[in-house]
């Protein structure tokens, strides 16, 4: 039988007992929702999550990583206004050596930008401690996003187990027109699906449309696939990926991956991309999206290109043809963010860097900044255009901002004319616009740079560090400073439970408000007495303060669709589970968060009639009376309230259930689980 791309990896990677638990045949498809667990061929952490990642993975007591390969990156905690970030460098560090790990430098780049560029093959499965590792799928991998625990057992050689998703497929046919670019791609597909389409979903692209997008183009689409609630997205890996690769100086990793003929698809979506024109993402979520013909003329303050979307070497080309002989409008504050040391370098060597600095744009460094709230961060009552993923309400650093996602190309347009402004209506000279097409710099060996300058850029790995021998990895010194503490034990089993309401709250609660980023917050990401101070405060000040009276007793929080939507960051279970929330009760979650809350055995309820979600109220008490007959048998939970009686869905996995019932991962693998 036929199948998708996304089918023949998963296929390839399962491993131990789930063939027979899920009757599952090689060369069929396997039944959706159904538990798998996969082999993880390579992991990637960040640093804002990889402190707690190996802090976890200390504890397994294995001497090195079982994977192929795993990196860990340092591009989030990047300002250092006090010893705490560096320090989390120093033991990041000291652990890669320790353990086997590569490890990328402050400095190198954004870990989705240099794993693409370094480390990402076709046809592997990487798990990631960040919701946009799914970056990978533009050069044909099954990368997920997950919580750090589960990196943490992934490294320790233990399989990632996940309901088998559906996959969804998007038919590109046609091409792009100059000024409109792969973001609009993807603000099209969150345009008709919204943030909670994609929920246990994969999204497959393919059609004729594929071969006119470039490698980095493709990554931009994946990577801002997160935002559906996917699971992951993928295209497949053809001769544009083969150029790349060895742009790269990778050649040898390059292999022709395809869905069959005639595969079949749960849901087929279609974009024609001759039609499509520039789109934006309004405030304050990635899928409130609207034309940029509409938008024309609203004037703006600030402008930032970058993040893990829209920062690679042909980004920064389709701006500098832009902005060429041109000047940021007054009144305009805009900034340039470097994916990566190398594409740093390669536009130097461009010229592309010259352009966009005579320009007027501030050159930042290669990293998060920006988007996670790190620096640049808008005016007061600003409007600023940002290349980012997200948009939620105060993620830039000022709550009154009305933030706006677009593509480079709308915001170099715009960043010129001190308004909206599509690069539709305007002349410029690109001479990476061929053949009906961009063409990559890297693929097509621009005349600005010769192949050996590509390869002498692009390969230059002087910022990342290989592993260690073993012999010599033993005598590393694991370095710890004084706000690096042990990451808290989940609260022991309860058989009932009696939860206050400590918080109720509505739909699309991202985890950003449930554990805010940004400068002031970030550096506490490895001390979780000190950042859980900071839990659900944008949704409510008084919510640590009221745990803390209580004694920290048990409780519940409460929400609308689609809770825990964003980053794949576990602070957002840590946080409430060392406050005393023992299960959060919503209408539904989003895939990463839920997660993460199971493996910090707090447990998460979906009401099985939502109309129950408005029967509730903040400071009600309520009683959950058969905790473990539904962990054990898998029947609905009871709740309840006052004499009534509300039930929530039990769709936990066997695993699942059983992680609760340890509470939590960590103690469900130190017994054995796997």
């Amino acid at each position: 039988m036929a199948l998708t791309l996304a089918e023949k990896i998963l296929q390839a990677h399962i491993v131990g007992d789930a063939c027979a638990q899920t009757k599952f045949t090689k060369g069929q498809p396997i039944e959706r929702g159904a538990d798998i667990a996969i082999k993880i061929d390579q992991t990637l952490t960040q640093d804002a999550t990889g402190t707690m990642t190996y802090l976890q993975f200390e504890t397994i007591g294995i001497p090195r990583v079982r994977t192929e390969l795993s990196v860990s990156y340092v591009d989030h905690n990047t300002l250092q206004t006090d010893f705490k970030n560096m320090d989390d460098h120093r033991y990041l560090q000291s652990v890669a050596q320790k353990y086997g790990l590569y490890f990328s430098r402050p400095g190198n780049g954004i870990c989705h930008q240099v794993h693409l560029e370094c480390f990402g093959k076709p046809g592997k499965t990487l798990l990631g401690s960040d919701s946009h590792t799914p970056t990978g799928g533009g050069i044909g991998m099954i990368a997920i996003g997950s919580g750090g625990l589960d990196v943490a057992v992934a490294m320790g050689g233990g399989a990632f187990h996940l309901a088998m998703p559906k996959i969804f497929g998007v038919k590109l046919t046609g091409c792009l027109k100059k000024g409109v670019d792969a973001k609009d791609i993807i603000l099209e597909v969150l345009r008709r699906e919204t943030v909670k389409g994609g929920t246990l979903a994969i999204y497959e692209y393919f059609g004729e449309g594929v071969s006119s997008l470039t490698v980095p183009q493709r990554a931009t689409i994946t990577n801002m696939g997160a935002e559906l609630g996917a699971t992951t997205s993928i295209f497949p890996s053809d001769e544009k990926t083969k150029k790349f690769l060895e742009a790269m100086g990778r050649g040898g990793d390059w292999t022709e991956l395809k869905a069959d003929e005639g595969a079949q698809y749960d849901k087929l979506i279609e974009i024609n991309l001759d039609e499509l024109s520039a789109l934006a993402a309004c405030p304050h979520n990635p899928d409130v999206i609207d034309s940029l013909k509409n938008l024309r003329g609203k004037k703006i303050t600030q402008v930032v290109i970058g993040s893990c979307t829209n920062s690679s070497l042909d980004d920064l080309a389709a701006v500098a043809a832009i902005v060429k002989g041109k000047r940021v409008a007054i009144g305009v504050e805009a900034g340039i963010a470097p994916g990566s040391r190398a594409t740093l370098m390669m536009a130097e060597k461009a010229g592309i860097l010259g352009e966009l600095i005579r320009a007027g744009f501030r050159i930042l460094e290669s990293a998060c900044g920006p988007c996670i709230g790190q620096g640049f961060a808008p005016n007061s009552n600003g409007v600023t255009l940002r290349t980012f993923n997200r948009n939620f309400k105060g993620r830039s650093g000022t709550a009154d901002a009305e933030v706006y996602l677009v593509s480079p190309e709308t915001a170099a347009a715009s960043a010129i004319a001190g308004v909206f402004e599509s690069a539709e209506n305007i002349q410029y000279d690109d001479v990476s616009y061929k053949n009906g097409a961009r063409e990559s710099i890297l693929e097509g060996r621009d005349e600005r740079l010769s192949s050996k300058e590509i390869l002498e850029a692009a390969c230059d790995r002087a910022m990342v560090i290989e592993p260690l021998a073993l012999a010599e990895a033993e005598k590393v010194e694991i370095l710890r400073g004084p706000n690096i503490k042990p990451c808290p034990e989940c609260r022991e089993f309860r058989p009932t439970l009696s939860l206050p309401v400590m918080l109720k709250a509505g739909d699309n609660v991202s985890t950003d408000d449930i554990m805010p980023a940004g400068a002031k917050i970030l550096p506490l990401r490895s001390n979780i007495p000190e950042i859980s101070k900071y839990t659900l405060s944008r949704l409510d000040e008084t919510f640590y303060s009221r745990c803390e009276k209580s004694g920290f007793c048990d409780c519940v929080v409460m929400g609308g669709e689609n809770y825990g939507q964003g980053s794949s960051r576990e602070h957002a279970a840590l946080g409430p589970m060392y406050l005393g929330v023992r299960a959060v009760l919503t209408k539904s979650f989003a895939r990463i968060h839920k997660a993460n809350l199971v493996n910090y055995g707090i447990i998460p309820l979906c009401f099985s009639d939502a109309s129950d979600y408005d029967k509730i109220s903040q400071g009600d008490t309520l009683f959950l009376s058969n905790v473990k007959e539904a962990l054990d048998t898998g029947c609905e939970f009871k709740i309840e309230l006052n004499g009534r009686t509300f039930l929530a869905t039990n769709d936990l996995s066997e695993r699942s259930r059983a992680i609760l019932k340890q509470g939590g991962l960590a103690r469900y693998t130190r017994n054995g689980g796997n």
